[in-house]
């Protein structure tokens, strides 16, 4: 008898002790109920990140490489030099055509000056007609080989300014095809470069789905290595279809900017096609142990039940959606950690009935 006292002091001291530590669990559990909601139907692919803005930048005059500022994987401001070619023989042929340019300014000033001359002579009858259309004519010659000279100075600027290769847009070089010494000629390609500022997502859509994506125009990119998703309504669908794949390809164009993105990169991609009937309880309510995810339910009864879910996607404000394991209607506790307390003492109290 004096055992039986003593166990039963026991218990009641360890139920004072979980009453003490865990207050919440002899409280009523707050409670939500599962209820279903029409949420948009995604389908996720695979898609492959690209730049958009992607050039071999080849030379334009030719002439050996003299500078090279940049090397593979670095980054390149818009406008920065590339690649100096020796200008030598493009400074000499500029200096010619500035000095031709200036010659033909001269000879047509002093044509003008002649012609205003014979003009008031032959005003006065001094001179005859023929020397005064003479005049008229030098003074035409003049105005053509000074715009010849002209267009002579802007080429020859142009091939000077050719000697400097520069960078079309800020981005990043990811070949560099010559070396310091080569000679060149025009059309030799010189380095490749692509923009991480502008970037798309190509994506092969199942010809079932193409036209749900060429309505709804909208979808969301993952961003690797994280739960951000970027949204997008910048979607071309090509008009025809992979012969091999029998799928359509789209791309999707990402905000600018970085965003953690690169080149080559595996990505998925969330197309809208419709929306669907979903059941869905607070993300917070999920329990998550070692490989088993489950939520506790609350009977009608009160009692504590813990129930392995099979969990589907985020849903708004803070919901998820459940596949199976659940029922409409059913109560979940909101506080897990006070839901477990409660099912231990559940259980406690029917291990001493």
């Amino acid at each position: 008898m004096s055992r039986f006292v003593l166990l039963l002091h026991r218990t009641l001291w360890r139920l004072a002790i979980l009453l003490a530590v865990f207050p919440a669990a002899a409280e009523q559990l707050e409670t939500t109920t599962a209820i279903r909601q029409l949420l948009p139907d995604e389908q996720r692919f695979d898609g492959r990140v690209e730049a958009v803005h992607r050039s071999t930048i080849s030379a334009r005059t030719s002439g050996e490489i003299v500078e090279l500022p940049f090397d593979v994987n670095d980054y390149v401001p818009k406008n920065a030099l590339i690649a100096r070619i020796d200008d030598k023989q493009q400074k000499a042929a500029l200096d010619e055509a500035v000095a031709g340019e200036a010659r033909a300014r001269a000879r047509l000033g002093e044509a003008e000056s002649d012609y205003r001359r014979k003009q008031r002579l032959f005003e006065r009858k001094t001179v005859s007609k023929a020397v005064f259309e003479n005049a008229e004519t030098a003074l035409k010659t003049a105005r053509a080989e000074l715009e010849q000279a002209r267009a002579q100075l802007a080429q020859a600027r142009e091939q000077w300014e050719y000697t400097r290769v520069r960078a079309p847009f800020a981005g990043v070089m990811i070949a560099r095809l010559v070396e310091i010494g080569e000679h060149v000629g025009v059309g030799t390609p010189l380095a490749t470069g692509l923009s991480l500022e502008k970037l798309r997502v190509e994506v092969a859509v199942p010809a079932r789905y193409a036209r749900h994506v060429r309505e709804n125009p909208q979808a969301r990119v993952q961003v690797p290595a994280g739960d951000e998703w970027l949204e997008s309504r910048e979607i071309s669908l090509f008009p025809f279809a992979d012969p091999q794949t029998h799928t359509f390809t789209a791309r999707v164009q990402l905000p600018d900017g970085q965003h953690g993105m690169y080149p080559g990169l595996l990505v998925k991609v969330a197309f809208l096609v419709g929306r669907r009937q979903a059941l869905l309880i607070p993300d917070s309510s999920i329990v998550h142990r070692s490989e088993v995810t489950g939520v506790y339910v609350v009977d009608a009864e009160g009692r504590v039940h813990f129930r392995q879910l099979r969990v589907g996607r985020p849903g708004p404000g803070g919901m998820r959606v459940i596949l199976a394991g659940l029922e409409e209607g059913e109560a979940v506790a909101l506080n897990p950690v006070a839901a477990g307390i409660a099912l231990k003492q559940q259980a406690e109290r029917n291990g001493h009935e």
